[in-house]
C-alpha cells in the first residue's frame, strides 16, 4: 500500500493560527492542499498569514478570538461550523506559559486563566470539531500541540501551569485516539522542545541566561526552526499517518534524550 500525500478538498480548523509555530503549519497544510480556518486573536499578523494561504491558491477563513477564555472557544468553534461545516482535520496549537512566576507566588487566578489557554481550548475545541467530525462520518485527524515540558520540567524557570497542562494535554489525546478510533478519526499530540518562535525570542531578549542554558542541552546545539513542524503536521493530517492514533511526537534535537 502506498500513499500519495495530498490534502486537497479537506478543510483544516487551527489555533493559535497567525504566527509562530501556528503559522508554519497552517502554511504546510496549505501547500499539501487544505483550505484553512484561522482561529488567533485580532492582529495584523493574523491577516497577514490569512493572505499567505489565499496566495497559495486555497481557501482561507479568519475567526478572531482569545482561546483562554472558554465562552469564546465554544463560540468561535460553533461560529465556523456554521459558516464554513465539518472539518477533516483540527490542530490544537495555541499555548504558551507566559508567565516566569514560581509555584509558592503563583495566584489562583493565573494558574486557571493560563490551564484555560492551554489545555480546556483543547477540550472544547476537540468536543466541538471532533463531534462534527464524528457527525459527517469521514473520519478526521486531530493534532494537539503538546510540549517536551509534558515530560520532563524545564529547568530555570516558572510557571509550572504549563508543564501540567501540557502533560494533560498528551494523556487527554491518547484518550481520543481510544474513544473516537471507531469513527476513523485518529488523534496524536506533537511535543516541540525549544523553537525559535517570537515568544521564546522575546524570553531570550529578557532572560539570555535561561535560554542559552537551554540551547547548550540539545545536542542539536540549536533551537529548532518553526518550519521543522511544517512536514509533520502534514504527515499527520495525511492518509500516509491512518494507522498512527495515540502517539506523542517528540521533535526537540534530541533534548529529552539524555
Amino acid at each position: 500500500m502506498s500513499f500519495v500525500i495530498d490534502l486537497a478538498g479537506r478543510r483544516a480548523f487551527l489555533t493559535g493560527g497567525s504566527r509562530g509555530l501556528g503559522r508554519e503549519m497552517a502554511l504546510a497544510l496549505a501547500r499539501a492542499g487544505a483550505d484553512i480556518a484561522l482561529v488567533a486573536r485580532p492582529s495584523d499578523a493574523l491577516q497577514a498569514t490569512a493572505a499567505e494561504i489565499g496566495a497559495l491558491g486555497r481557501r482561507v477563513w479568519t475567526f478572531e478570538a482569545d482561546m483562554g477564555l472558554p465562552d469564546e472557544a465554544e463560540a468561535v468553534c460553533r461560529r465556523a461550523l456554521a459558516e464554513v461545516g465539518s472539518f477533516e482535520i483540527l490542530v490544537n496549537n495555541v499555548g504558551g506559559r507566559r508567565v516566569n512566576v514560581p509555584t509558592e507566588t503563583l495566584d489562583l487566578a493565573t494558574w486557571q486563566q493560563l490551564f484555560d489557554l492551554n489545555l480546556t481550548s483543547t477540550f472544547i475545541c476537540s468536543r466541538e470539531i471532533g463531534a462534527a467530525m464524528i457527525a459527517a462520518g469521514k473520519g478526521g485527524r486531530i493534532l494537539n500541540v503538546a510540549s517536551i515540558n509534558g515530560l520532563v520540567a524545564g529547568r530555570g524557570i516558572g510557571g509550572r501551569h504549563y508543564e501540567a497542562a501540557k502533560a494533560a494535554v498528551i494523556q487527554f489525546t491518547r484518550t481520543l485516539a481510544v474513544d473516537w478510533a471507531r469513527h476513523g478519526i485518529t488523534a496524536n499530540a506533537i511535543s516541540p522542545g525549544l523553537f525559535a518562535t517570537a515568544p521564546n525570542m522575546k524570553w531570550k531578549e529578557s532572560n539570555p541566561e535561561i535560554i542559552d542554558g537551554l540551547v547548550a542541552d540539545i545536542p542539536m546545539g540549536t533551537m529548532g526552526d518553526p518550519a521543522d513542524l511544517g512536514a509533520l503536521a502534514v504527515y499527520l493530517a495525511s492518509d500516509a499517518a491512518r494507522f498512527m492514533t495515540g502517539a506523542n511526537l517528540v521533535i526537540d534535537g534530541g533534548q529529552t534524550c539524555q
